[in-house]
């Protein structure tokens, strides 16, 4: 596994193209991996290409590729990077290998982390009536969508909760004593970002269906490994839905006392 970092050059009509189409920015990605075909599917037991956009600033835009195979992202500098200054050794673009954070995971260890979701749910309007998935709109949702004891046991870890001094509120609570999570646990919700667009079009150019909508939220927080088996699967293979549109990559970094 490796992990990859783009900076995109917002400048360039191209890099504004793929920002502003999540199914053209992974066309892009998917690109850089000559071994894959357009209709290749991974097995549901098996690593896939992730990717998440970080947005930092208006004109720092970060581009995280977690992938099985070394990418050779080219094109990407070429469309929405600085080639003029790529060099053999310098090519506008950071790869490094997943391996050792992922064989070093241990059980009781403690990462920061970053994860951009589709927060989702199922409901249903009316008895008898098929359920519908539909976004979580709220940060306390939201966190409890990722706070979840299923999810987190699937994911071999858990968000790790405030101390008694750390918190705001008496114990994590509201005024009124009711449980409330958003001062618990180490996590923040931010970026949320309402994406729409068209999953396909027709040889005519012509729209085909209804628009895709995607609401994705970026989490922040502290977590505790408990099965690096499941979180070693959690990093390769991604978070909940959406992730050919820029969803469901976790990354780890080492705990610091300053700012990230």
């Amino acid at each position: 596994m490796f992990l990859s970092r783009f900076r995109v050059n917002t400048a360039r009509p191209g890099a504004r193209r793929l920002l502003s189409s999540p199914q053209s920015m992974h066309a892009a990605v998917m690109s850089s991996f000559p071994g894959l075909l357009p209709t290749d599917v991974p097995a549901p037991d098996e690593p896939r290409v992730l990717w998440r956009l970080e947005h930092r600033a208006r004109a720092e835009v970060l581009l995280y590729v977690a992938s099985p195979d070394r990418p050779d992202m080219t094109h990407l500098v070429e469309q929405a990077g600085w080639p003029a200054v790529a060099e053999p050794d310098r090519p506008g673009w950071d790869t490094r290998s997943y391996k050792p954070l992922l064989d070093g995971l241990t059980a009781g260890d403690h990462w920061a982390f970053r994860l951009t979701a589709n927060p989702v749910h199922s409901i249903r309007r009316k008895d008898g009536e098929p359920t519908k998935i539909t976004a979580h709109v709220t940060p306390t949702h939201q966190k409890g969508w990722l706070l979840d004891p299923g999810r987190q046991e699937r994911c071999g870890f858990r968000v790790l909760e405030k101390s008694d001094a750390e918190r705001l509120l008496p114990n994590g609570t509201t005024s009124g004593g009711k449980p409330h999570h958003g001062d618990r646990h180490h996590l923040t919700v931010s970026d949320k970002r309402p994406l729409s667009f068209d999953k396909s079009r027709g040889g005519d150019g012509k729209r085909r269906g209804k628009p895709v909508t995607v609401v994705t939220v970026t989490f922040d927080g502290r977590l505790e490994v408990t099965d690096p088996t499941a979180l070693r699967r959690a990093l390769t293979q991604g978070i909940g839905r959406a992730r050919a549109y820029g969803c469901g990559l976790l990354t780890l970094a080492p705990i610091t006392t300053g700012p990230r």
